[in-house]
């Protein structure tokens, strides 16, 4: 299982990697435990994924239909995806008459992910050799599950080896916080603040630029992976405004409440102005016209569906009257994506603290944050072309 540092680290560019992943385990934070919102997200929009999964090609059921999600995390969320998406085309190919294919799944993401969790999780393969006993069968899997370590942004698979990619809420992560952000000498230096959100101009062309690269490195290794006739399902944070300093949901997420807990700290003593300006979220919600920008440019897909469409709010809480339970919603939702970040940055102690305002933050604003914190997320339908 993936464990956050006990000592105090930069969160720097050469590590970033190493340590970056949602908070591991089956805890209160983990994020197992905090993503009933992106389930409810994901749920709204199975029409659209139902839709791309029409349009992949059949292929010969000698080979098996690869199916990978990137990005895949460590809940239940990316195994119950793939269970739609085998059931799914496994009825499009008895539809067809055609012979069903064995199917494999492979659930990527780097290598700090906690894998341990996920494969506990996984339902026993079904033991008989026939497809349909095995899909109507309860409680089994009806395909051969690997993990695969590794960053979405190089490649990961054989070329020509992969039917269908599917990644959800992941994109919008960047390989590395723009050098120039933590560059005191720079314009892009992001002075005082954790996130971008309401940042300078310079700075948040600094993180798109990086959303760019980032988004081309990942176009450019899926077009060499994927099958011909293949196809990309993908969703990641985007924004409505086109000022990327506006991060619209994500910064009502990590800029505000969360940033005013970092100055609570250097405010009481506890971390000095350095500390807080050397952590910054490696978060970018684009715009449909950043998304967009990039998959033409890299030419190899087709666009058959790209939109921006409301997800609804990332706290999920019984009582929406209840200031207390929205504060731990709040900080638990901050908690499990980027925790394990904080807590090797400041270190387990000062990380508690942290949360601990932000959750106390959290219950003075519950009503502003339960009618304002809404997510929008990019949605793409790509094809092989």
């Amino acid at each position: 299982m993936a464990t956050s540092p006990r000592h105090n680290v930069v969160v720097s560019n050469t590590n970033l990697e190493r340590l970056l992943c949602m908070k591991g385990g089956k805890g209160e934070a983990s994020y197992a435990s905090n993503s009933q919102a992106q389930a409810s997200h994901a749920r709204s929009m199975l029409h659209l994924l139902r839709d791309t999964l029409d349009r992949v090609h059949l292929t010969s059921p000698e080979l098996p239909f690869v199916v990978v999600d990137l990005g895949c995390s460590s809940g239940d969320n990316t195994i119950n995806t793939i269970d739609v998406i085998v059931q799914h085309i496994t009825k499009r190919y008895e539809s067809s008459g055609c012979e069903l294919p064995e199917f494999s799944a492979f659930f990527s993401d780097l290598p700090s992910n906690d894998f341990n969790t996920l494969f506990q999780l996984l339902p026993p393969m079904f033991a008989k050799s026939s497809m349909e006993e095995c899909l109507a069968a309860n409680s089994h899997r009806s395909y051969f599950a690997a993990g695969v370590p590794g960053s979405f942004h190089r490649r990961l698979f054989p070329a020509r080896s992969v039917n269908l990619f599917h990644s959800a809420f992941s994109l919008h992560w960047i390989s590395q916080v723009p050098e120039s952000v933590t560059d005191k000498r720079s314009t892009a230096y992001n002075k005082g603040r954790v996130f971008i959100h309401g940042a300078n101009e310079t700075t948040a062309t600094a993180y798109k630029k990086q959303f760019q690269a980032d988004l081309a490195g990942f176009m450019r290794a899926r077009s060499t992976e994927m099958k011909k006739g293949g196809s990309m399902f993908l969703v990641c944070l985007g924004r409505t405004s086109v000022e990327p300093t506006d991060q619209g949901g994500a910064g009502l997420l990590f800029g505000t409440h969360f940033q005013d807990a970092w100055d609570d700290l250097v405010q009481e003593g506890l971390i000095s102005s350095e500390k807080r300006d050397s952590f910054n979220i490696p978060v970018y919600a684009a715009s449909l016209q950043d998304f967009r920008e990039v998959v033409e440019a890299d030419g190899s897909f087709v666009i058959d569906r790209l939109e921006l469409f409301k997800g609804g709010s990332p706290l999920v809480v019984n009582r929406p009257d209840d200031a207390t339970e929205v504060g731990q919603a709040l900080a638990n939702s901050c908690r499990s994506v980027a925790g394990v970040l904080v807590d090797a940055h400041i270190g387990d102690k000062l990380s508690e603290e942290l949360f601990m305002r932000v959750e106390r933050r959290g219950m003075s604003h519950a009503k502003e944050l339960l009618e304002q914190l809404q997510f929008f997320h990019i949605v793409a339908s790509l094809s092989f072309a």
